[in-house]
């Protein structure tokens, strides 16, 4: 059994259950407005707050759902140095290959605060690595409904 097998076996023993809890993140007027100019997605939605109280139906200004699906890595710390080895014993590198499906279910409210959740849903041997399938949730404290649910694919060479 090489390195690829024993990640495919470990990780199937983990399907379908949460494998990682991330610590909640507050989302500042001050990082949506820096999403905002690096994407240029500047609408008043996201970037004012004024427009938005009077305007939205939200009543003051969210964050973009990219700004969330961007955050990730970050939200579950897959890319960390300590969790790398210890989630992926063996491996090299890990490539974000893509996403399946994405959805918000719900906007991000300005200084509201998120934290995702990670469960593999699927895992495949490939030629020279793993593939996994994470659904990757990213709720909002004290919401009923999460701002995003991913299924994100991640490949370990």
């Amino acid at each position: 059994m090489d390195k690829y097998d024993k990640l495919c076996k470990l990780y199937k023993e983990k399907l379908n259950k949460n494998i990682y809890t991330g610590r909640w993140v507050k989302i500042t007027q001050d990082r949506i407005d820096a999403f905002a100019r690096i994407t240029g997605d500047e609408q008043w939605i996201h970037t004012d707050p004024e427009k938005a109280q009077k305007l939205s139906p939200y009543k003051t200004t969210v964050a973009h759902g990219f700004l969330t699906l961007s955050m990730i890595p970050y939200l579950t710390q897959s890319n960390s140095k300590e969790n790398f080895s210890k989630n992926y014993p063996g491996m090299k590198l890990r490539i974000n290959y893509g996403l399946n499906r994405v959805r918000f279910p719900s906007p991000v409210r300005v200084d509201s605060y998120i934290r995702a959740k990670m469960e593999p849903i699927s895992v495949r041997r490939l030629e020279n690595g793993v593939e996994i399938i994470y659904k990757i949730t990213v709720e909002i404290k004290d919401e009923e409904k999460p701002a995003c649910v991913a299924e994100q694919i991640v490949r370990l060479y």
